[in-house]
């Protein structure tokens, strides 16, 4: 029989927590793997024969979805403790989810950072945001400082730049236009955040002139709106083309660099 709550040492029933329940978009089968999860995150670490005994659906099924999950690293597995003399056959695994598998079921990081930066404006002032802002910033590019800055020509430095941020988990492009290179975060993690708080764009904008050497424009933002944040890094200046420095590739028209989504270092 499919249980409705946890118990406690005593035995008695303990209420459900509240979490996000799955869209009414998804079919049966996504829903079946989301209420595989949730109790996993409700009552895990468990093994698969506990979890088709809670759900009430059979264990082969139940081992599909659990592959699934850990297969997009929803979920993780670990040898359960054993309770009397070792059989024969493999030890049984207790499922648990990860961090991502947690995330499916929402979280409050926005909520939270939003709230701590509101503190900080309130106790320390405007100045102490920015601080803030230009720290975070600092601390997201500076490993790649010498990876972007080893470039003399803006353009290079820009595509250096964007292979930098899609480490860090921005998605980023850079593509040429007109007199200069446009480079395109596709993502962005504090997104909602910096929505209240601009000066987290403020700073990544200045962090970003300074890296390639040239002043830059802030087009677009994903914080307001936007389907990418875009900044505009001039190549050509006063009618002049930029004079690469030795080593460097001057851009060439038409071209576009991408970098994929997602991409981690080698």
């Amino acid at each position: 029989m499919k249980k409705t709550g946890t118990q406690d040492e005593a035995g008695g029933d303990m209420p459900r927590a509240e979490v996000q329940p799955v869209p009414a978009q998804v079919g049966p089968e996504g829903r079946t793997r989301h209420e595989v999860a949730r109790l996993l995150l409700e009552q895990g670490p468990m093994t698969a024969v506990v979890v088709a005994e809670q759900l009430g659906i059979s264990a082969a099924a139940v081992r599909r979805h659990l592959d699934a999950l850990l297969a997009d690293g929803e979920a993780e597995t670990r040898d359960a403790p054993r309770r009397g003399p070792r059989g024969r056959g493999r030890p049984a695994k207790n499922f648990l989810l990860t961090e991502a598998g947690r995330a499916r079921f929402g979280h409050a990081y926005d909520d939270l950072a939003s709230s701590a930066i509101r503190f900080l404006a309130e106790h320390a002032g405007e100045d102490a945001v920015k601080a803030f802002a230009e720290a975070r910033v600092a601390s997201l590019v500076g490993p790649h400082q010498d990876a972007i800055t080893k470039h003399t020509d803006p353009a290079a430095r820009a595509e250096a730049l964007a292979a930098a941020l899609t480490r860090e988990g921005y998605a980023a492009s850079t593509r040429q236009v007109g007199v200069g290179e446009q480079l395109c975060q596709h993502h962005c993690p504090v997104a909602h955040v910096a929505a209240e708080f601009p000066q987290l764009c403020e700073a990544e904008t200045e962090a970003f002139a300074e890296l390639l050497g040239t002043h830059v424009q802030r087009l677009a933002t994903i914080a307001r709106g936007d389907n990418a944040c875009t900044t505009h890094v001039p190549v050509i200046s006063a009618g002049h083309p930029a004079t690469p420095g030795p080593g460097s590739t001057a851009p060439s028209p038409g071209r576009t660099a991408r970098i994929p989504n997602g991409g981690k270092p080698a």
